[in-house]
């Protein structure tokens, strides 16, 4: 029997979000259901009717109309709501409100800053104009490297509201890796930042603001934003300042909001980059609008004039996904940071604070703080916390536990998980059902999710790869310059024609709980932030003396994760502490701190197949201690003898690295 840590109450459920649109779909359509599962399973078999009402529901607003609200065509070539047109950022206004912040700024070691509506729509209407000014709009690309700030909100929907496209890297990633991603999409504007602040210390970024601008040809301009320095410090660069501009362009008018159809690009994403260039993953404006609306309102359960936190950086899905309580009438809560900065209780201080109704963060940070002993309840009143959202990587039944015993016993943990590809969660948070310990509540309404076998059959109770067999309106529209989707359909639907394979390890209960039990694929999931191997390999192969590598994420029974990069040396390499601090500061200087591996092992070979890709995934079964002989090919392995290295030392390594 799984423990039960928590259960609504039947003010909770009775005032939720998702029981409103219960009766809302009980007057409209005399639709009943009889509990979660079944509202549920009437949202996957009949998809098109779902999606239709989550439309009607909240009322979207748009010009034209459709015939149809998905076409007929097969994931991923899906379209729906054709004839329509909208905008995102117009319904992030809906429930502008003078007495209340449209945003709270945070940033390390300074007071907590409330940015009015007023203060929003100027600076929002001064970049509009500017971007009118330069003929930036439907069909553009606008690129920005920004921390965690209020300018970066500004500026998405600014952009938004011209028609114009978005994407964002976070000022902690190196030239290299900010450039295999922006110069895929050719922006004409970059909108930067000076630096950022972290653990206390100030990190200059203006050398590679001039590097990216300098060697992605499509910039036109680029706009800096002062954030690191007074603006007089930056007044010798060649760039306008965001301060000035404001200035310049600031008038008495509205906002313009671009309607664009439905299908239109909203922002470009991307994959850690494991099997080449990173993905760029293209996502369209009304599919985005409308996951958000429902995951917000019916899975966090969002009200309007809570607070609404998300501990998050803007290289991460989260940081889209945390503007989207706006459009449910909450505030979005902005942190700048460290999380451990100047101590673990940072956060929870500021939930305390303000207060935060809603605490978004990693399952690493809540292990993190387990780990140092803290007792946020105890310390802090959190009273009117009402939710604790986790994602990042699957969280432990300690995590749980430490939750409800340092926290508080009320508070809901939604355990959340789903992606970059979607910008949403496929599965989280449910306001009519217990949680139990390490499991996630539900599969999301609309996300026909299964675990299936080894067979490519549905199972429950057992182990299986996630699977989601039905479109959802914010799957991508297409990975950028992805001639005949080629990429796309390599990415997701390469095992299960038709359905979309997300690389998962998942258990599916009989009650519609799951837990997730890690990466099914390669990718590195690093403290939440998805990392490709092929980024390290390609800072690696410069690095003299080094002959090949191999690098891995491995997840612990304790929810921790490690990062072992394995590698062969040359036969003349002979002061291996020398090559490992190069690797380790490389790896810093051109990626991020998140690239360097928590330790380094000398292997005399790595495995490959016979087409040449190394086995990462293979390797990576063998050393957390899952029997793969019986479904290994050896004849697909080019050097068999370098996996069987990895074979022979899997229990010493287990033992002295994973327990």
């Amino acid at each position: 029997m799984i423990p039960t840590i928590w259960h609504p109450s039947e003010d909770f459920t009775a005032n939720s979000s998702l029981r409103q649109f219960e009766q809302w779909l009980q007057q409209q359509h005399q639709l009943q259901f009889s509990d979660y599962e079944s509202m549920w399973q009437w949202s996957t078999a009949q998809e098109g009717l779902f999606w239709e009402y989550i439309w009607q529901y909240f009322e979207v607003l748009h010009d034209g109309s459709y015939s149809k609200v998905m076409s007929e065509d097969p994931m991923p070539f899906t379209k729906w709501f054709e004839g329509t047109s909208l905008s995102y950022a117009e319904h992030l206004f809906r429930f502008k409100n003078e007495d209340r912040p449209a945003l709270i700024f945070k940033a390390e070691g300074k007071a907590p800053e409330k940015i009015s509506w007023s203060a929003l729509e100027k600076q929002v209407k001064a970049l509009q104009a500017f971007l009118h000014e330069r003929g930036i709009g439907q069909g553009d690309c606008v690129a920005a490297y920004l921390p965690n700030i209020p300018q970066a909100i500004v500026a998405f929907i600014a952009v938004n509201a011209v028609g114009a496209t978005w994407s964002c890297c976070s000022p902690d990633f190196g030239v290299n890796t900010v450039i295999d991603r922006f110069a895929q999409i050719e922006p004409k504007l970059l909108i930067a930042a000076d630096g950022y602040r972290y653990n206390g210390k100030p990190f200059d970024r203006t050398e590679e603001v001039a590097q990216i601008a300098g060697q992605i040809s499509s910039i036109q301009e680029t706009i800096l934003i002062s954030y690191l320095k007074p603006t007089a410090e930056n007044d010798a660069l060649p760039y306008p300042s965001w301060a000035n501009l404001i200035h310049s362009y600031s008038h008495d008018g509205s906002i313009t909001f671009q309607r664009v159809p439905f299908n239109h690009p909203i922002w470009v994403l991307y994959s850690s980059g494991t099997t080449g260039k990173p993905k760029a993953i293209t996502h369209s404006s009304g599919g985005v609008l409308l996951e958000h609306l429902k995951y917000m309102a019916f899975h966090n359960d969002v009200h309007e004039g809570e607070n609404f936190f998300w501990f998050t950086t803007t290289g991460w899905m989260m940081w889209n996904f945390l503007q989207a309580s706006l459009l449910v009438g909450a505030t979005p809560v902005l942190y700048d940071g460290s999380p451990g900065y100047p101590t673990m209780n940072a956060l929870w201080e500021l939930a305390a604070e303000l207060p935060i109704h809603h605490f978004g963060t990693s399952a690493p940070y809540i292990m993190a703080c387990m780990k140092s002993h803290i007792q946020p309840g105890q310390t802090y009143d959190l009273s009117r916390l009402r939710s604790i959202g986790s994602t990042g990587a699957p969280l432990p039944e300690d995590g749980f536990k430490w939750v409800y015993e340092n926290i508080s016993e009320q508070v809901w943990l939604c355990s959340m998980s789903g992606g970059t590809d979607v910008c949403t969660a496929f599965v989280g948070g449910c306001p009519y059902k217990p949680v139990y310990v390490g499991h996630i509540q539900c599969r999301a309404l609309g996300c026909a999710l299964q675990a299936y076998d080894e067979n490519g059959q549905a199972t429950i109770d057992s182990l299986g790869e996630m699977v989601i067999e039905k479109p959802m309106p914010s799957m991508p529209i297409f990975f950028w310059n992805d001639t005949n989707h080629k990429r796309y359909k390599d990415s997701y639907f390469d095992v299960y024609p038709g359905k979309w394979r997300h690389g998962d390890w998942i258990q599916l209960y009989e009650d519609g709980s799951l837990v997730i039990h890690g990466r099914s694929d390669a990718t590195l999931n690093r403290k939440g932030i998805r990392i490709g191997t092929a980024e390290i390999y390609g800072v690696l192969d410069k690095i003299p003396g080094i002959k090949d590598s191999l690098v891995l994420n491995l997840e612990k029974p304790n929810g921790d994760d490690i990062m072992p990069l394995f590698i062969m040396v040359k036969e003349d390499s002979t002061d291996l502490e020398l090559i490992r601090q190069t690797i380790n500061t490389t790896l810093k200087q051109e990626c991020s701190p998140r690239h360097v591996p928590d330790f380094i092992e000398v292997v005399p070979d790595i495995p490959y197949t016979l087409s040449g890709k190394k086995m990462e995934v293979p390797v990576k079964k063998i050393l957390l201690g899952m029997d793969i002989r019986q479904s290994l090919n050896r004849d697909a392995v080019r050097n068999p003898a370098a996996l069987d290295f990895f074979m022979e030392m899997a229990a010493d390594f287990r033992t002295t690295h994973l327990s």
